[in-house]
């Protein structure tokens, strides 16, 4: 799996969570809203300039998203993030993982 593809797994995973706590969605699946913003972060991942050596996204220097759709997003993130770890646990630990050795390689890489 590629470093986007990973990253549009976990921002789908994330909408999920988020989707069933505040729009009462099924378990699998997102409302109509949730369906829009997930497909437009599938989108912006796949457009992304930087590709499998992209930043986290708050810390990137380009902001791909228009101001809503980051707003909308980051509001999901702050509440799915913490909540990960209960609902998909492989994922949340993967993802605490990953984050951490790709912080790991980029100071090894500056030096």
């Amino acid at each position: 799996m590629t470093q986007i593809e990973y990253e549009q797994h976990i921002v789908y995973r994330m909408l999920l969570v988020f989707c069933r706590k505040h729009h009462g969605s099924d378990k699998n699946l997102l409302c109509k809203n949730c369906t829009q913003l997930n497909n437009y972060a599938q989108l912006r991942l796949e457009n992304c300039k930087f590709g499998n050596d992209k930043p986290a996204c708050k810390k990137c220097p380009v902001h791909c998203y228009k101001p809503v759709m980051r707003e909308q997003i980051r509001e999901v993130m702050r509440y799915s993030g913490p909540r990960m770890a209960f609902y998909y646990p492989i994922d949340a630990v993967k993802h605490l993982f990953r984050k951490h050795n790709k912080y790991k390689y980029k100071t090894q890489k500056a030096k």
